[in-house]
């Protein structure tokens, strides 16, 4: 009798388990390239490994690139789905006739430091020093630095130091040997630095705060081809929703980080600190991004790095921001 049960219940339950497999495969797939050792793995791997993507209808696949003209490479040729970029970059390719879209990440941005016995409290204190400076002469916070010194000192940052521009482990290695009176680097390396020691001059935030932009404005985000979104209804806020589920594990779970800290490249409990603290200080609020702000961005990036920084992305372009809640 129990034996004439449980064979139907039994196939029914082998039946459950053939078809589960089967609808994970019918899932839309994302590609991402990204960095081998970029920061936004920690939030896809946050993802993958506690199954956001499928809950919210979607597989992840994440695929490594040694460098962001690789991926961004990839994404224009149809090789990945998605890469990360800011939101400037993204507009001035969307202006330029790509359809590509933004869904927020993050709004971590960086700063300048200085030498802990350096005794620079304000970016008054480096006029005749030398700033080392991650990337080159439009680096975006190189240029909000710059409008806030002019407004709130009436100096010339750029005409009254020496910069030094290069790339951000060398402006971190460099900085840290002592050779120059303050840096500019990547939030990250930012992070390093301020855990061996230097201290923050000033943020940018503060320094955008001061200028009147927006600065929960997310920098950062995931771009997508619009054309892609659209074969894939609802595959933009599935994306942040996932994104946002992945940042409140890591805002509430201390064992969330464990998993992730050997990606992490952190050489000391200090290092580790400082970079998970800067990275949960860069989550933005939730919602859609506030077009005012964005547009008081962009004009400061257009006022101070022109056609060079944002192409023909004079004023931000329709359908730039996907509509996520």
């Amino acid at each position: 009798m129990f034996d004439v049960i449980a064979r139907p219940a039994a196939a029914a339950l082998l039946a459950l388990f053939l078809v589960l497999p089967a609808a994970a495969q019918d899932l839309p797939v994302i590609r991402a390239a990204v960095l081998k050792i970029g920061t936004v793995n920690w939030e896809l791997s946050t993802i993958a490994e506690n199954g956001f993507d499928t809950g919210h209808g979607f597989r992840l696949e994440v695929v490594p690139y040694a460098d962001n003209g690789a991926t961004r490479v990839a994404v224009e040729g149809g090789e990945a789905d998605m890469a990360v970029a800011d939101w400037i970059w993204v507009a001035r390719q969307r202006a330029a006739g790509k359809d590509y879209v933004f869904v927020p990440y993050s709004r971590a941005v960086g700063g300048l430091v200085a030498p802990a016995d350096s005794g620079a409290k304000s970016l008054k204190d480096l006029a005749g020093g030398k700033i080392g400076i991650a990337g080159g002469p439009l680096d975006k916070s190189w240029l909000i630095l710059r409008a806030y010194a002019q407004q709130e000192y009436g100096m010339d940052l750029q005409a009254e130091t020496e910069q030094v521009f290069g790339a951000p482990p060398l402006i971190f290695k460099t900085a840290l040997g002592g050779d120059l009176d303050g840096a500019i680097n990547f939030w990250h390396f930012l992070a390093k630095m301020k855990a061996a020691g230097m201290t923050e001059v000033i943020s940018v935030e503060d320094a955008g705060m001061a200028l009147g932009l927006d600065t929960d404005t997310p920098l950062l985000g995931y771009y997508l081809k619009e054309s892609f979104l659209d074969a894939h209804p609802g595959l933009a806020q599935a994306l942040y929703a996932a994104s946002r589920d992945a940042k409140d594990l890591l805002a509430t779970d201390p064992a969330a980080w464990d998993a992730i800290r050997p990606q992490m490249n952190a050489g000391s409990d200090a290092q580790f600190d400082q970079l998970k603290a800067d990275w949960l200080a860069g989550t933005p609020n939730r919602g859609p991004v506030d077009i005012d702000g964005a547009t008081r961005m962009l004009e400061l990036m257009n006022t101070l790095g022109g056609a060079d920084l944002v192409g023909e992305a004079t004023s931000v372009p329709a359908g730039l921001f996907a509509d996520v809640e």
